[in-house]
């Protein structure tokens, strides 16, 4: 077990064959409650140097609240505040990146989520690189809604 609660596993430069461990960063799944792997695309590009804006990372913690808003109450749910966001490393168009978030606080309705990104293989001037370690790229702390029991598929009570 690594730093942060994830096992790594370096790739080492070789396809892996179907049913074996991705090469990425691999979440204890008791650890964490969501998580989603993805490569910036060239249409995520927003700056000189294909670098991707901040609101990149935000989308990817809205996905991640939304993973647990269906788990939890088994509708999208809302995004009432964001307590707090850090943008810790520059994320470029055709890194991988893997998000995950997990619940810190349960009430009635809200749920209060800490997630992360990290930037798993990078993009240099060279192509895609192995990075030695994840890089943690972004964390935020949010309160979600979630939806209450009960609700049907129109949303009805």
């Amino acid at each position: 077990m690594g730093r942060y609660g994830l096992t790594w596993v370096p790739c080492r430069g070789r396809v892996v064959p179907a049913g074996e461990r991705s090469p990425m960063v691999q979440p204890n799944s008791t650890e964490y409650d969501a998580f989603i792997r993805l490569r910036l695309a060239p249409a995520d590009a927003r700056y000189a140097g294909d670098l991707a804006a901040g609101s990149k990372a935000m989308e990817i913690f809205a996905d991640l609240e939304t993973e647990i808003a269906l788990r939890e109450g088994g509708d999208e749910g809302l995004c009432a505040a964001y307590d707090s966001v850090q943008f810790l490393a520059p994320l470029r168009v055709g890194d991988f990146v893997e998000g995950v978030a997990k619940v810190v606080r349960r009430g009635r309705r809200s749920r209060t989520i800490e997630a992360k990104i990290y930037k798993v293989l990078g993009v240099d001037d060279k192509g895609v690189r192995n990075l030695t370690e994840p890089v943690l790229a972004a964390t935020a702390e949010a309160t979600i809604v979630v939806a209450t029991a009960g609700r049907t598929a129109s949303g009805e009570a």
